[in-house]
């Protein structure tokens, strides 16, 4: 049994293609391991605030230093955090926006990006991820095709998620993609090929 966290960040709400593979992706995983609990996070409708200059002050000094009034600011963000430390399988809905992902999930992002909690330094000076043994999967979304050919040097989405995941400590990620649909000829067949990709460890 496992616990699910299917994370959204569409603004197409029930009509979005990341949101239906990300559905798709969670009932395979809940096929594979049966009376697994799932907690889902619309990141959209959730508002989730960006970063300000106190908020990055405040999540950046350690617990022990904060105010009453600090440590009351930090409360969603540590919410954010204990969610995401206590999922074993993470699917995070992620739609090509622009080249990259929708601010929601930026905004998501910045809350769990908390050094001594989900990140840290070694000795070396070397960055180490904290937040060990998930599994992760991206359920990425796009208009164009961006996984081969010239779109690919435009894809800005699967390759930071990779790259900012694997430095909170989450490397074991896979990446099922719903693409081409908005092209002729692609788009007739993208979501079949996506929900036919998905394959779970």
């Amino acid at each position: 049994m496992k616990h699910i966290l299917h994370l959204k960040s569409s603004l197409q709400g029930a009509a979005s293609y990341s949101i239906k593979l990300g559905h798709a992706i969670v009932e395979k995983i809940q096929g594979k391991y049966p009376g697994s609990t799932l907690e889902e996070l619309n990141l959209v409708e959730s508002e989730i605030p960006h970063l300000t200059p106190n908020t990055l002050r405040t999540l950046f000094t350690p617990v022990e230093q904060l105010s009453e009034e600090d440590q009351k600011s930090n409360y969603l963000s540590d919410e954010l955090v204990k969610q995401l430390l206590a999922a074993d399988i993470i699917v995070i809905g992620a739609p090509l926006i622009n080249f990259t992902i929708h601010t929601s999930l930026k905004a998501w992002i910045d809350h769990v990006t908390r050094p001594r909690i989900t990140f840290g330094y070694g000795e070396d000076g070397r960055p180490i991820g904290l937040v060990a043994g998930k599994k992760i999967y991206i359920a990425m979304s796009s208009g164009g095709v961006y996984s081969e050919g010239p779109g690919k040097a435009n894809d800005f989405v699967a390759p930071y998620l990779t790259a900012f995941l694997g430095f909170l400590g989450m490397t074991d990620l896979t990446v099922f993609r719903a693409e081409g649909l908005k092209v002729p000829g692609v788009k007739e067949l993208a979501m079949e090929k996506a929900f036919d990709s998905i394959k779970i460890d």
